[in-house]
C-alpha cells in the first residue's frame, strides 16, 4: 500500500467527518480520483494537492489544513513519509 494510504487518506476523512470540508468538494475529488482509478484516494486528496502526488499515490510536499470544531480549533500537518522526499 502507498504511503500515502496510510496517512493522508485517514486523516483527510477526518477532516471532513469533523466538517472541515464540504461533502461537494469529497464528490469532486472522488469523481477526479476515480478517473484515474483511484477512487478510493478522495480523502488522501484532501491534503495531497500536487499533481505527482495524486498520481504517485504519496505525499511529496507538507501539507497544512485548518479547522474548527464546536469545541476546538485544529491544525493537520501532514508531511512526506516515503523516504525521497523526507
Amino acid at each position: 500500500r502507498p504511503p500515502s494510504t496510510l496517512a493522508s487518506r485517514p486523516t483527510g476523512h477526518l477532516i471532513y467527518q469533523c466538517g472541515g470540508i464540504d461533502k461537494r468538494t469529497i464528490e469532486k475529488f472522488e469523481k477526479e480520483a476515480a478517473e484515474l482509478g483511484k477512487g478510493s484516494f478522495k480523502y488522501a486528496w484532501v491534503l495531497d494537492k500536487l499533481k505527482a502526488e495524486r498520481e504517485r499515490g504519496i505525499t511529496i510536499d507538507i501539507a497544512l489544513w485548518k479547522f474548527e470544531t464546536p469545541r476546538y480549533y485544529v491544525t493537520v500537518i501532514d508531511a512526506p513519509g516515503h523516504r525521497d522526499f523526507i
